[in-house]
């Protein structure tokens, strides 16, 4: 009856440790997705910055610049567009593409002549 009775306990508790072990494998799994994604997060947006800071170089370049263009890059690519809203305004649109992870950012300037002047950098779900 004694080795019965320590049998089953045996049984129980390898059950119990096997559950634990397979949620923590589990856990480690979610963990690691959630860790990539962030990464991919940070890089599309990084990308999206560099869209935004080629719209400002273009600006810098010629003042009457509008449109837009793209960047290719090892871990992504983005794009973006120069938009004129009146003779010094601009706004430039740009998003960022890294896996399948988008980020957007819109900046806003009120002054492109004699210096160029950012009011706002933003980033937006949309835009």
């Amino acid at each position: 009856m004694n080795g019965y009775i320590a049998l089953v306990s045996i049984l129980i508790i390898s059950a119990i440790i096997m559950t634990i072990a397979i949620s923590a494998g589990l856990l480690s799994i979610s963990e690691a997705d959630m860790g990539l994604e962030k990464n991919l997060a940070s890089e599309a947006y990084y990308l999206a910055s560099a869209c935004a800071e080629e719209g400002l170089q273009q600006i810098r370049d010629s003042a009457a610049f509008e449109g837009g263009g793209n960047l290719f890059f090892s871990n992504g690519s983005c794009n973006y567009n120069v938009i004129a809203q009146g003779p010094n305004n601009r706004t430039i649109n740009s998003s960022g593409l890294s896996g399948d992870i988008i980020r957007k950012i819109v900046v806003t300037l009120d002054s492109i002549n004699p210096s160029i002047n950012i009011v706002s950098w933003t980033e937006v779900p949309d835009f």
